[in-house]
């Protein structure tokens, strides 16, 4: 099986983000094509799309507003959940975070962050595993395209809001997905960002930046 560095660097080219073009990740031209590879290297079926794999609206949106706004992340600790590619990760470190932490449960996706934020020559430490539901200690938490399928985004909301509560500033990206719960947050910014039109049947999309009220 080859390693997971070398089949991101073979399935997908360094390429700018569209909506954010000061940082370029690694990218795949086709979402289906490399999910079928993945379970092929894997030796899997049934496994969940490369999510790291693509700049997605809401990750977007947020990178967008952090490097809009460093004074949000500057000197503080940040993490990224559920990064994916690392392009939020990345876009705070850029804008001056004393450290970011990205976590996702996909070790492809870990992969993929090391060396996206070595080729933006930042420093991005990794969290592996479901960290939902530990005891935070992060100043801000930042979250994109997490309210796409309602279980997850049950869960993740309550923990975010939780960790709004005891104190981080808690900020989601999303365009519109079904389950985001704007009941419990005031948006802050929005933009049309480009995204891939296989991902999202449409060649860009308003995607917005929300916080998570701390009461």
């Amino acid at each position: 099986m080859t390693d997971p560095e070398t089949f991101i660097r073979s399935t997908t080219r360094m390429l700018p983000v569209p909506g954010v073009p000061e940082i370029a990740v690694y990218t795949a031209d086709e979402a289906t094509a490399l999910w079928e590879k993945t379970e092929e290297q894997l030796g899997q079926t049934g496994l969940p799309p490369p999510f790291w794999a693509f700049p997605w609206a809401g990750g977007q949106a947020l990178a967008r507003y952090i490097l809009a706004h460093p004074q949000i992340v500057q000197g503080r600790t940040v993490l990224d959940l559920a990064a994916g590619s690392g392009l939020v990760a990345i876009a705070a470190a850029k804008a001056g975070a004393a450290a970011v932490w990205a976590n996702d449960i996909d070790p492809f996706a870990r992969t993929a962050i090391a060396v996206n934020a070595a080729a933006n020559g930042v420093a991005v430490g990794l969290l592996p595993g479901d960290i939902v539901g530990t005891a935070g200690t992060w100043d801000v938490v930042l979250a994109g395209d997490i309210s796409y399928e309602r279980d997850m985004a049950t869960r993740l909301t309550g923990w975010l809001e939780s960790l709004a509560r005891d104190g981080a500033e808690v900020l989601v990206g999303d365009p519109g997905r079904s389950y985001l719960a704007r009941d419990r947050l005031e948006l802050v910014a929005s933009y049309d960002v480009p995204v891939p039109r296989a991902l999202e049947d449409a060649d860009s999309k308003r995607s917005s930046v929300w916080r998570f009220r701390a009461a």
